[in-house]
């Protein structure tokens, strides 16, 4: 996605880089965004989950770490200032259904599952660790939503070294004009785009 013009004159949206050793993360991919009753649903829930389904094949086929992430809240105090103040998280209290991944996204064997409380995929959790400790230098951020914990994520990777590529058809938000103006400004400022085409490509190769 070309960035705006005054970006571009500014000097922002230079390349990040895919490095040596990617992993795979993909962010929440719960009922909670998928079930019209939900207050989370998303429109492109489906299609986010449809997209991200062969690149976690690819990745696994290509032995890159394969990372979900989920959410619960099992205390009055998890999730802090966060969970006050958006009630809809009310999805995540420990048994609701909502909180459950969808039969077609689902981790599998080999695959690691970190539980979560706030937008970021690192804050709270091993995550850096994980990473580190695998030798992975590269972030495929796959998941929702875009303006909420991918953003959230994709700043944390870049922030603690590894190389941030969104894949843009694997990510959703709530309207398409939020998704865009989202995406538009993690290329200019945080990360890489590319689509989920290109990924599974990169990671054949």
């Amino acid at each position: 996605m070309p960035i705006g013009a005054d970006y571009a004159h500014a000097g922002f949206g230079g390349g990040v880089g895919w490095g040596a050793r990617p992993a795979l993360l993909v962010v929440d991919m719960a009922q909670a965004y998928l079930r019209p009753e939900s207050p989370l649903f998303l429109d492109s829930g489906g299609a986010v989950r449809d997209a991200i389904v062969p690149l976690a094949a690819a990745a696994r086929a290509a032995g890159a770490p394969v990372i979900f992430t989920r959410v619960e809240y099992a205390h009055v105090a998890d999730g802090g200032l966060f969970r006050r103040k958006i009630a809809a998280l009310a999805c995540f209290d420990s048994g609701n259904p909502l909180a459950d991944f969808d039969p077609a996204l689902r981790p599998e064997t080999g695959d690691m599952v970190l539980t979560k409380q706030f937008p970021s995929a690192f804050f709270g959790t091993p995550l850096a660790g994980l990473l580190t400790a695998q030798g992975v230098d590269t972030l495929l951020i796959t998941g929702v939503s875009t303006s909420g914990c991918i953003r959230a994520t994709a700043v944390d990777a870049l922030c603690h070294g590894f190389a941030p590529q969104i894949i843009t058809d694997c990510v959703g938000d709530r309207t398409p004009e939020i998704q865009a103006a989202n995406l538009l400004d993690l290329e200019a400022k945080t990360a890489d785009l590319l689509d989920s085409k290109s990924a599974i490509e990169r990671l054949k190769a």
